[in-house]
Parts: structure tokens; C-alpha cells; sequence
């Protein structure tokens, strides 16, 4: 053989060789990736019981499959796994050393994907949750108060945040921005967002026990030129009374603006200004702060508050929990008016 040709044969013997050694490499690689991939959950129940009783017809009667049923499940765990698994000795069958390596993984890999499938383990008393509620200032001053009272209660290791509500934020895969739950005048299905009417308010007018228009005829002059304190809440550019107000043609005398409803109670209590708030709220301060309400001259008519959760947390039990907490949170006077819907 000439110089040449050795060259070239061998050449050719060692691209085959290196061939034969790539194509091991990959099969080594891909045949536990194929082995995962096209696993069968019912032959991890079946390995499971295999394990624990170490008998093919035990086995079978644990998770309720015959013996030619659970004789098959063991042919193919061999074919998948490269192990025999069980084998006959002397009278009985035992585990393989590989097998016996295998009882306590399986079983933990087990409860994992039952923890995965079936969601049962949210118990109150003794979670730790982090629970996210966004709130508009009205709520958050109706409600807050009972509903830290009752997590005390019932759950004293959840962590409540409340943060106000300015409607949602812009698109985010991260989840950590999707409230648990939202109380707030949000009269507008959002899509992926289940919505309840929670209850349903009105306005009055509020001001301090003896002011000198309390025992007074109040006529909607008096009412527009009397000295007000406006509430425009972080979800509204203006005060929605000024803007129901301007659209009727009926201007009232606003001399001061505040971003919280709490805030004009505390003026209106201490000044001569007077202010047009929720009932149910006036209610709920009105002996602390000695306040007194009139009827605005004018047909206000009614609001709804609303409880909306996110499609992504509807199933999750921690979270109806906390629906249903603050649904009972709700004061008895305002009385809940429940009507699901989804958006």
C-alpha cells in the first residue's frame, strides 16, 4: 500500500470511528429526554405500588388494576427504566438494588405532582400568604379596618398590602403585579377579570353638628354657594361630583381640593365647609367626628363598589378565601348585592 492510499484508509477509519462515537453520544443524550417526554403518569402510580408492595398482584389491588393490567405496567417501567425491577428469589419477588434506590424519590415525586394537580392545602390559621388588594380611598376607609381585624382573627400569619387602586397596570407577564384581589367603582367589565357588585352607595351631604345650614332650609343655591371641600381620589383626575355637577350646569364653590375622603371629613368636622361623601362612609364617622348629613338637592342617584379578581387567581383557594372575607366585611347597614360576572 503506497503512502498515499494509507493515508486515505486511514483517514477514512478514523472519520467512521469519530461517526460511531457521535451518534452514542447523541442516543445517550436523547434517550432520557425521549424516556421523560413520553412518560405516562399512570406508570408512575403503577411504579409507586410496585415499589411499596413489592408484589405485582398487591400492587394491583392498591391502585386498583388487575394483575395482567399491572403485569403489563410492569413490562413497560423494564422496557423505559433498563431494570428488571422486581425479580422471582427463591419464592418470592424482590426488589433490584435499582428499584429499592427508587422507592423514596418516586414517592416524593408523587406528592409533588399531587401538590401540582390537586390544590386543597390553603388553611387559614396556618398560612403565611402574602394577600395583594388594591383599593380606591373609599373602600379602603369602609373596609380596611374590619377586614385586618378579621385576618387577625382567623389567620394571624397572612400579610395584608393594600395599594391604591389606579386602575391595571399595563400588560406584564410578571405576576407579582396581578392583585389578589380589587374594591373599587369600576362600573366596566376588564377582560380577564371576574367582577361583583359588592354594594351599593349613595352620596349626602356632610358637615359639622351645629353648622348654621344644618337646621336651615337647603335649597340648591344654597347648597352651590355654600364653601366646599372637594375629594379628587388618585383613580380621578377631578372630584366626580364637580364633573356631574359642571355637566348639569350647576357649578358649586369648591375652595379646597383633597386627594382622600378621610381628609375632608377632618376639615368638614373642624371648618364651615361642607362636602358631598358616600353614606356609607359618613356613617362610619359621623359619631367619632360629630358629623351631620342633609340630602343634596339634587337627584344624585345611586353607585356601585365592585370585587374583581383576576381569571388567573379565580381557582386558587387562598384567594377565594380572601373574596369571601372581604365580602363579609362589608357593613350590615349597606347591605352586599351580589351578581357575578366575567368579563
Amino acid at each position: 500500500m503506497t503512502p498515499l492510499k494509507f493515508c486515505e484508509s486511514r483517514s477514512k477509519t478514523s472519520l467512521a470511528a469519530s461517526l460511531v462515537f457521535f451518534q452514542s453520544i447523541v442516543r445517550i443524550l436523547y434517550i432520557p429526554r425521549m424516556n421523560v417526554a413520553t412518560l405516562d403518569l399512570n406508570l408512575l402510580v403503577a411504579l409507586d405500588a410496585l415499589l411499596q408492595e413489592e408484589s405485582v398482584s398487591r400492587g394491583g389491588q392498591k391502585i386498583g388494576l388487575s394483575q395482567p393490567a399491572m403485569s403489563h405496567a410492569l413490562g413497560r417501567l423494564r422496557a423505559l427504566l433498563g431494570d428488571p425491577l422486581l425479580v422471582r428469589t427463591g419464592g418470592r419477588m424482590q426488589l433490584t438494588l435499582r428499584a429499592q434506590s427508587m422507592r423514596h424519590p418516586v414517592r416524593d415525586a408523587l406528592e409533588r405532582v399531587h401538590e401540582v394537580f390537586v390544590n386543597d392545602s390553603f388553611v387559614p390559621a396556618s398560612s403565611t400568604r402574602t394577600f395583594r388588594i388594591f383599593m380606591s380611598d373609599y373602600a379602603s376607609n369602609l373596609l380596611l379596618s374590619s377586614i385586618s381585624k378579621a385576618v387577625q382573627r382567623s389567620a394571624p400569619g397572612i400579610r395584608i398590602e393594600v395599594h391604591p387602586w389606579r386602575g391595571l397596570p399595563a400588560d406584564s407577564p410578571d405576576s407579582r403585579r396581578i392583585p389578589d384581589a380589587v374594591v373599587a367603582c369600576q362600573t366596566r367589565d376588564l377582560p380577564g377579570f371576574y367582577r361583583q357588585r359588592l354594594f351599593t352607595d349613595r352620596d349626602v351631604c356632610v358637615m359639622r353638628a351645629g353648622h348654621r345650614l344644618h337646621r336651615r332650609s337647603f335649597c340648591l343655591k344654597t347648597f352651590l354657594e355654600a364653601p366646599h371641600v372637594a375629594v379628587a381620589a388618585v383613580e380621578f383626575t377631578a372630584d366626580p361630583v364637580d364633573t356631574w355637577l359642571q355637566e348639569l350646569g350647576h357649578p358649586r364653590c369648591a375652595v379646597v381640593t383633597v386627594p382622600y375622603y378621610i381628609e375632608a371629613l377632618h376639615l368638614v368636622a373642624e371648618t364651615e365647609l361642607i362636602a358631598v361623601i358616600p353614606e356609607g362612609l359618613v356613617r362610619a364617622y359621623a359619631s367619632t367626628l360629630n358629623l351631620v348629613t342633609k340630602a343634596v338637592p339634587l337627584n344624585v342617584g345611586t353607585f356601585d363598589e365592585y370585587l374583581l379578581h383576576s381569571a388567573r387567581t379565580h381557582a386558587d383557594l387562598g384567594c377565594s378565601w380572601l373574596r369571601e372575607l372581604i365580602k363579609a366585611c362589608v357593613p350590615a347597614s349597606i347591605g352586599a348585592q351580589i351578581d357575578l360576572r366575567t368579563a
